[in-house]
């Protein structure tokens, strides 16, 4: 897998996208604009835990024809933020 946090690998349009989708598949109270790309989603970012990234995983399966493995061992660094998600995406929905 190549580095997901790397600047170059910017995806605004998707990072606004996916924000939303995490908003509304949690019913989370807070904007998807104030979601920062590079903010933590799991613990003192956005404050989600493994049941919320188990969630998120599912719609973006769904959304993006994307098949998310629980076992991975790189789902930490995917899930790390927005930004790093997004770049999971975008490299596997283009392959």
């Amino acid at each position: 897998m190549t580095n997901p946090s790397s600047a170059a690998d910017t995806h605004p349009d998707l990072e606004r996208e996916v924000a939303k989708l995490i908003v509304e598949a949690l019913n989370l109270e807070v904007a998807p604009e104030s979601i920062g790309p590079d903010s933590d989603l799991y613990g003192d970012g956005l404050g989600l835990d493994s049941i919320d990234i188990l969630e998120i995983a599912l719609v973006v399966s769904k959304q993006y024809g994307i098949q998310m493995k629980t076992e991975s061992d790189d789902n930490f660094q995917i899930f790390k933020s927005l930004r790093s998600l997004c770049s999971y995406i975008a490299e596997k929905r283009s392959k």
